[in-house]
């Protein structure tokens, strides 16, 4: 970067960052390879920034609605913002809102987009993002729909990978847990899918990836599906974990069949790589001892980190902060 200008050098391909100005983050689907390593590049770019802070954004004002509860994805958002100069409105807890009174997203999308430059929703609804952003004339970021995606984690988790392994080409990636209502894993499974890696599917037999996830990214690239971790653990690099998601099942019965399915300690670690890394989109709940966490192999707090200076190359990306 060049002083207060914050000008990248160079050309990524045949992306640029006018390509992002005003764009709605709604789907990991939405991105070609080239766009996401071009977000990716800006958001090494930012890791100072992070540090130091910056005007980029002053006189910007994001709001952030968040009809669940978050932790790790609301305040990142809310640092990143602050952290480029920006302000930040919201809520995180939609019964102090007219939410209350009966008043629909649309409405609220439309009320808010008056006081704001960009939105951040996240809502427990399946396709809320795609709907808010059709009633938004402020670009609008999925911060997690539901049991569908989760665009934004999945670049973080990109980043990660790349920040940690040098690469992401070449690797073999586990996804373990939940992965019919994960939503983190659909949508990293996707972004997955644009580079050459083998993808292992590790889960229950009933919470297994949605068809329509597998129907896709098999198109492109090589996966196995299996139920025992163990076994095919001395092969992977990446080792992706999730809960089991008991918010997310329709039945309580069905969720205590699957509870505590998995279980990564140290003892089942010892068939791993050397350089195995384990990441988690966090929560945790009892799927990764805590043992683990003082080892090498542990990259999920990173991860937090790296949510920050991914999701502050996004806000800079979409208000036009970047320029070429």
């Amino acid at each position: 970067m060049c002083g207060k200008c914050y000008c990248f050098l160079g050309v990524f391909g045949m992306v640029s960052a006018a390509d992002f100005v005003g764009r709605d983050i709604i789907s990991i689907k939405d991105f070609t390879r080239e766009e996401i390593d071009y977000i990716l590049k800006v958001a090494g770019e930012m890791e100072y920034l992070a540090k130091g802070g910056s005007d980029m954004l002053r006189g910007k004002i994001m709001a952030a609605l968040f009809f669940e509860p978050s932790t790790r994805t609301r305040l990142s958002f809310e640092t990143a913002m602050y952290k480029l100069g920006g302000a930040v409105i919201g809520f995180s807890e939609p019964e102090i809102s007219s939410i209350r009174k009966g008043e629909n997203l649309a409405d609220t999308v439309r009320v808010v987009e008056k006081y704001a430059d960009v939105i951040v929703l996240r809502h427990p609804a399946e396709g809320a993002a795609r709907f808010a952003a059709e009633y938004a004339e402020v670009p609008v970021i999925n911060a997690g729909s539901g049991a569908e995606e989760h665009p934004t984690q999945a670049l973080l988790d990109l980043y990660t990978i790349i920040k940690e392994k040098g690469r992401i080409d070449g690797l073999t990636i586990a996804l373990m847990g939940d992965l019919k209502y994960g939503r983190t894993v659909h949508s990293l499974a996707h972004a997955l899918s644009l580079y050459n890696v083998k993808l292992i599917l590790v889960s229950p037999e009933s919470l297994r990836m949605r068809r329509e996830v597998l129907e896709d990214i098999k198109k492109r690239i090589e996966i196995s599906e299996h139920t025992d971790v163990e076994s095919v653990l001395p092969e992977i690099d990446v080792l992706y974990v999730t809960r089991i998601q008991k918010e997310r099942f329709p039945d309580i019965a069905e969720y205590a069949k699957v509870r505590g399915s998995y279980k990564i300690d140290l003892n089942i670690l010892r068939k791993a790589k050397e350089n195995l890394i384990i990441l988690h989109p966090l929560p945790r709940v009892d799927e990764i001892s805590v043992e683990v966490d003082s080892t090498p192999f542990a990259k999920y707090f990173q991860q937090v980190r790296n949510g920050l200076v991914v999701r502050m190359a996004l806000l800079a990306l979409i208000l036009g902060a970047i320029k070429e």
